[in-house]
């Protein structure tokens, strides 16, 4: 029986596939030349507001698009898939797009929603901190952002790409808003236009504190004019004291006026804990600056509160900083459930950013210390529970397994499934466990996951784990194929630290 990976732990190998392109691991299949569609099913935006959604599919290129029911105001270019303009009248909108091509066309059914939810999959796209951390520049968001575009990347759904910490300089301009670093952001406008001219969305990074993190200029004063001074460094400790406090004086609206000027898309909001009260303001000067500006907030997001946060934020964060090891990421493989019943379409529990590729955090860039196996069910819990997927790594130096993980339609359909649920653990043995969830098209997603060291062991699902009965057809997601017909439950070797994720759907009588 084939299975989705089956490599199995090896820490003397671990070190080699870290160095290597791990091209000898990869399982998804090449796409063929005629068109697919692929994607989100769907996609929201506030009446009125800019709509920046584009139509991405697989295939030879050139590629020419079309869209029948298009609402008034809204136009698609036929040349790059780009949906652009404005519906003032909420509602939902069906839409259908067709991909065509010299070898064959494709065509696929979409909703526009017109509302006050946006966010409605998943945000997919990259953010600069765990590849630069404080050593981001303007010119490593363009090169990544160049590099997404001319990659496949862009033809699967990965649009958002995002400035953390450490850009920021010192108020002034129209609004007194926070302006960039001149010696590191020299010109953000053009950095804004240039990336949004690739068809791609971009992302910037704040805190309601009066210093962030990396030491600079945060939302809040201690005086009125809004000035800053970095915390002084505490000599004895070689280390810089840091207060965690919000000012007496909030310039949250004048930064987001100027964030919206630019023509920003998506804002990380960084302290800790979150509070409702600074969630709650950032979330109406956000819908109040006329542009769909995702609020995504970080980090460890207190759950004794997520009932109301979740409520005003797209995405929060359910722990702290992840990092390229096992421990860390096993540590959110099968241990998100008591989040689940706040994931929904709009608003998104967020587990951290990817840890595949190239990353580094501004010291000793590296490939992920991450084996083959560990990165399969790093993708594949991604996927299932509905997260965020934020790419951490260089774009610039994407190697074909990294390629091969992040361009599998199949397996990224699950993280975009319109319905929008979050898997939950359906049965447990020992640290293994089994994720499943339902699909929008009456299919379950399932991943078997093998968090043991050392020893493959064979796993189950069962079919009164699922609430179903009778026969049913299980795929394998990462190979996109058809393993046959099953009665009563599903099993498979699962390598140590490794995954088979399947999904099942009913079979003809």
């Amino acid at each position: 029986m084939a299975t989705a990976c089956c490599f199995g732990y090896n820490p003397a190998k671990a070190q080699l596939q870290a160095v290597d392109t791990l091209s000898n691991y990869i399982l998804t299949p090449v796409p063929g030349p005629e068109p697919r569609i692929n994607g989100a099913r769907i996609f929201g935006v506030r009446p009125g507001h800019p709509i920046l959604f584009r139509v991405t599919a697989t295939g030879t290129k050139p590629m020419t698009f079309k869209a029948k029911h298009l609402p008034k105001g809204v136009y698609l270019d036929k040349n790059t898939g780009q949906l652009s303009g404005k519906v003032t009248k909420p509602g939902r909108y069906t839409i259908e797009f067709a991909a065509n091509n010299r070898v064959g066309k494709d065509s696929r059914r979409f909703t526009l929603v017109v509302g006050e939810e946006i966010a409605l999959t998943p945000p997919m796209g990259w953010n600069s901190w765990n590849i630069y951390a404080s050593k981001v520049t303007q010119a490593l968001v363009l090169a990544n952002a160049k590099a997404m575009a001319s990659s496949p990347l862009i033809d699967h759904g990965w649009s958002y790409m995002n400035i953390d910490d450490v850009w920021q300089g010192k108020r002034g301009g129209k609004f007194h808003g926070i302006l960039p670093d001149s010696a590191t952001f020299p010109d953000m406008q053009n950095l804004v236009d240039q990336i949004h001219g690739l068809g791609l969305k971009i992302g910037i990074y704040s805190s309601p504190w009066v210093e962030t993190y990396g030491h600079h200029i945060g939302g809040s004063s201690r005086n009125k004019e809004g000035l800053f001074t970095p915390t002084p460094v505490d000599v004895k400790r070689n280390r810089k004291l840091f207060p965690y406090a919000i000012g007496e004086y909030k310039f949250w609206k004048n930064d987001v006026q100027q964030w919206a000027l630019w023509g920003f898309d998506y804002l990380k909001y960084d302290w800790n804990p979150n509070e409702l009260p600074e969630t709650k303001a950032m979330y109406h000067l956000l819908r109040e600056s006329g542009r769909d500006i995702l609020l995504s907030l970080s980090n460890s997001t207190p759950f004794k509160t997520i009932d109301s946060l979740s409520n005003y934020a797209n995405a929060w964060r359910t722990g702290g900083d992840i990092r390229d090891n096992w421990k860390s990421l096993k540590s959110r493989l099968l241990t998100q459930d008591k989040w689940a019943p706040y994931a929904r379409p709009g608003h998104w529990n967020d587990p951290d950013m990817m840890i595949v590729g190239y990353v580094g955090w501004g010291k000793s860039p590296h490939p992920s210390k991450l084996t083959a196996d560990e990165q399969y069910s790093h993708l594949s819990a991604w996927c299932l529970q509905s997260v965020p997927l934020l790419l951490g790594c260089d774009l610039t130096k994407l190697d074909k397994f990294t390629l091969s993980l992040l361009t599998n339609d199949e397996v990224l359909a699950v993280n975009q499934d319109p319905l929008g649920r979050q898997a939950t653990v359906v049965s447990r043995i020992d640290s293994c466990g089994v994720l499943a969830k339902p699909l929008f098209d009456g299919s379950k997603a399932v991943g078997l996951f093998n968090s043991t060291d050392g020893t493959t062991r064979v796993l189950s699902v069962t079919w009164a784990d699922l609430g179903l009965s009778g026969k049913y057809i299980v795929r394998d997601l990462w190979r996109q194929k058809d393993l046959g017909v099953f009665t009563d439950k599903f099993s498979a070797k699962v390598p140590a630290h490794g995954v088979v994720m399947v999904s099942i759907r009913k079979a003809q009588q």
